[in-house]
């Protein structure tokens, strides 16, 4: 049976955009300021779990919301249940938008909302593949289970509490990354180094953000700082426009009295890649490290300067290692929080690290580098490398569909983000971005061409058919 898979998409692309564009008007941001019993992660994720489930039943699919934590959409029967894994949650939209980061728009070919690449588009097209099976009513050998989270951007607590109460597919994938294939991940771990809130007189380093989630580039930081005198502040100010005239960076300095505010920008970016963005974080700890700042203050922002600032591959850390297949290890400083007087102030040290070495070793040199400074803690979310292998018959015959569609070599690749395909033994994140694209996600101005997501729902649809039928 010969199916035309891109004329079957065609057919549907009117009603796609316009369930896509619903998703995405939805603010699936965690906020645990607003979260309850029933919202475990807060009204934005819960509404868009809702949604999509909502489509899925108009469409005649046997859903499960389990306990607003995550749901699931299943169709066909068989001894063997093929897993597709997408989330509906996204990262702060953050600042720096040409458009409303909640009102989808189309610009020269590309839709642009945040969610748009990470990961509403993948979900609804990845969707829309299984629904083209079923309205195809094409015979199916496994059951498939479209699995649907609402806190991949965080900690994975959607899927911890979802497989307390649901079994795990035997294989499967999650439209969550690019094409070819990613078919190997590095372990994923956060380590915390902890600050007092001492400071010295001089300079009083009054408040120090930066930062939205763990896993950002911080693209905004902001501080405090009282001096002396009003002169002192001046003084300061002067120098802080200076400082950014000279750097790849942006930012203005205000004066009230001996305070002065100073609020600096870099760019953000996916914490899997630091290397893609602007640590706005440390390049303000590097500035205020030019004066004389003292106690846990003066700790926090040195070692800032010293060791974080523009040492993506952890050299200056000491936790510098390379794995021939997986790669090197990857650090992201994702939030900076210091508060005058407050016991615990932090810095969150994001690490991808393949096999080879081990979070226990990353922490032990983190603690002898630290020392007395600061206490260094490892935060409860913690995942281990994982790799499918290019012999596993998953693997394969999704290669070969991309092949097929593209024209193009399948090459297997391993990446430092972390994504629902690790979930499973057998399990590999498959789309939907395709080579050569340009990576907005966790990025202001965030974007997926709209014929990419037309291409990859095509794909979608003939990869899960073979893999089911």
């Amino acid at each position: 049976m010969s199916i035309d898979w891109k004329k079957e998409v065609e057919a549907r692309k009117t009603d796609l955009f316009a369930d896509l564009n619903e998703l995405l008007r939805v603010k699936s941001e965690r906020d645990d300021n607003l979260a309850t019993k029933e919202a475990p992660f807060g009204p934005g994720p819960k509404e868009a779990l809702e949604k999509v489930l909502a489509m899925a039943e108009r469409d005649g699919f046997a859903t499960k919301n389990v306990d607003n934590y995550a749901g699931h959409i299943d169709y066909g029967e068989g001894d063997e249940t093929l897993g597709i894994f997408a989330h509906v949650d996204v990262v702060p939209a953050g600042e720096g938008w040409d458009t409303d980061p909640y009102e989808p728009v189309v610009k020269d070919g590309k839709l642009f909302a945040r969610g748009s690449s990470d990961d509403k588009g993948p979900t609804i097209a990845a969707y829309y593949g299984m629904k083209i099976i079923k309205e195809l009513g094409l015979p199916v050998s496994k059951k498939i289970r479209f699995v649907v989270g609402t806190d991949e951007e965080s900690g994975w607590a959607d899927m911890d509490h979802y497989f307390e109460k649901e079994p795990k597919p035997d294989f499967g994938f999650s439209p969550d990354a690019e094409f070819p294939m990613i078919n190997g991940e590095k372990g994923n771990v956060t380590m915390i180094p902890h600050f007092d809130g001492t400071n010295g007189t001089n300079y009083v380093l009054v408040n120090f953000d930066a930062g939205l989630r763990q896993n950002m580039v911080p693209g905004n930081a902001k501080a405090i700082v009282k001096v002396l005198d009003n002169t002192e502040a001046a003084k300061l100010a002067h120098e802080f426009e200076d400082y950014v005239i000279n750097n790849p960076v942006s930012g203005t300095a205000s004066v009230d009295g001996n305070y002065v505010t100073l609020d600096l920008e870099g760019k953000a970016a996916h914490g899997a890649s630091p290397q893609l963005g602007t640590n706005a974080g440390t390049f303000l700890a590097v500035f205020l490290n030019n004066f004389d700042f003292d106690g846990g203050a003066k700790a926090f922002i040195d070692y800032s300067a010293k060791y974080i600032h523009e040492d993506v591959y952890g050299k200056k850390l000491g936790v510098a290692f390379r794995d021939p297949k997986m790669g090197e290890v990857t650090m992201n400083a994702g939030i900076f929080s210091f508060k005058d007087g407050e016991k615990d102030n932090y810095i969150t040290l994001n690490f991808r690290y393949p096999k080879g070495t081990t979070a226990d070793a990353i922490k032990g040199k983190l603690a002898d580098l630290f020392g007395k400074d600061a206490k260094v803690t490892q935060d409860g979310h913690h995942m281990l490398p994982h790799y499918t292998p290019l012999t596993d018959p998953l693997v394969a015959n999704l290669m070969a569909t991309f092949e097929d569609h593209t024209g193009l070599k399948g090459e297997e690749k391993i990446i430092g983000g972390g994504t629902f395909g690790r979930l499973l033994e057998r399990g590999v994140a498959y789309g939907a971005q395709f080579p050569g694209y340009t990576d907005t996600m966790h990025q202001a101005n965030e974007f997926m061409p709209v014929e990419d997501i037309l291409r990859a729902t095509a794909i979608y649809a003939d990869a899960i058919y073979r893999l089911v039928k």
